[in-house]
């Protein structure tokens, strides 16, 4: 296991390394920035229902706490180190607690969905009754609709006038992502991340082994909050203005088809469907003649009918047929039929 994972990080550097060279000669680094915040947001969604069983339809709402969390808290220290510790505790502490009142009550999948889309749509609503000069946090006004602007934004710690910005802050959230699939690949491939994966297969045979499967669930549940908080700070910087459309429900929406065009129960698929669905978003921004949330549903439908489990499980199934190893001493069939043809005279 040791070997394995030492192997992950040796892969992880390499993807890294190549992609942070060759994609800013394709793309501009300022849209390569919000497509890897998108990638880390679809992975912390990935982590929890690809591997964990855990159908969210919320993770929106840990992606808008951790950006308003950033901004409330960079206005009042004006520093951006503190801001971006709280911004991945808060939602993690937010869906730990959510997530054990819901794991211990012993709800259902469906449930659990309608829970934590009723959650999003009243931090959702809540946010964007906020305009009033009442609604203050310290030095910071919540703003209702109009967000909260005008923040500190990512500096260098202990240096607030150090900004990172432009191809600097690509290359931070590009190390911070390699380190977030890192996390995510060392956890699965420890005993809980095993025990985790066996929760989504059979949860009463794992609970009959004696493992407790509510606090592991409640856990990976936080722990995919705190990826997507981080996520959310990291997109504050980018935009540089917090407003109450990151709790929408059409981006909920979009994180999970996200998920499943890239390939659910695999650690790249969700990072590959949220970059790529998000860049082909902006490609179509571009123009008038065709709605983009038409052309995302027309996608989903076609993947669930035509490639169900995601471009990335479907890629590695064509690169076994096609590259794999036969196993000695199979022979084909018509090959058999043939000799048999050949020996019978």
């Amino acid at each position: 296991m040791p070997g394995s994972l030492s192997k992950d990080a040796i892969t992880i550097i390499l993807v890294t390394a190549i992609l942070t060279w060759v994609m800013p000669l394709i793309i501009s680094t300022y849209t390569l920035t919000v497509l890897i915040v998108y990638g880390m947001l679809g992975l912390s969604l990935g982590l929890i229902w690809g591997f964990g069983g855990i159908l969210c339809f919320g993770q929106a709402a840990f992606f808008g706490l951790g950006a308003y969390t950033y901004a409330i808290a960079a206005i009042n220290i004006g520093e951006s180190t503190v801001p971006m510790i709280l911004a991945v505790l808060v939602p993690a502490v937010f869906a730990a607690l959510l997530g054990a009142m819901m794991f211990y009550g012993r709800l259902t999948d469906v449930y659990l969905g309608v829970i934590t889309l009723v959650v999003t749509l009243i931090l959702f609503k809540f946010i964007n009754s906020t305009a009033g000069p009442q609604y203050v946090i310290g030095d910071a006004r919540l703003g209702g609709f109009n967000g909260i602007p005008g923040f500190q934004t990512l500096n260098i710690p202990g240096r607030p006038d150090d900004y990172i910005w432009g191809d600097s802050y690509f290359y931070v959230c590009a190390i911070l992502l390699a380190l977030v699939f890192f996390l995510v690949s060392a956890l699965l491939r420890s005993s809980f991340g095993r025990v985790a994966v066996g929760i989504r297969e059979n949860e009463t045979r794992i609970s009959l082994m004696g493992y407790d499967v509510r606090a592991r669930k409640t856990v990976l549940f936080a722990a995919g909050a705190a990826i997507a908080g981080l996520a959310g700070a990291l997109f504050a910087n980018w935009s540089e203005i917090v407003t109450p459309s990151l709790f929408s429900l059409g981006q909920s929406a979009e994180i999970i088809i996200w998920c499943i065009v890239g390939g659910l129960g695999t650690r790249f698929g969700p990072v590959l469907g949220a970059a790529g669905l998000a860049y082909l978003k902006f490609l179509l921004g571009q123009q008038t003649m065709i709605d983009n949330t038409l052309i995302t549903g027309l996608i989903l439908v076609l993947f669930v009918l035509f490639l169900p489990r995601g471009i990335v499980p479907a890629l590695a199934s064509l690169w076994k047929v096609s590259f794999g190893r036969r196993p000695l001493g199979r022979i084909p069939q018509h090959r058999r039929m043939r000799n048999r043809e050949r020996i019978n005279g």
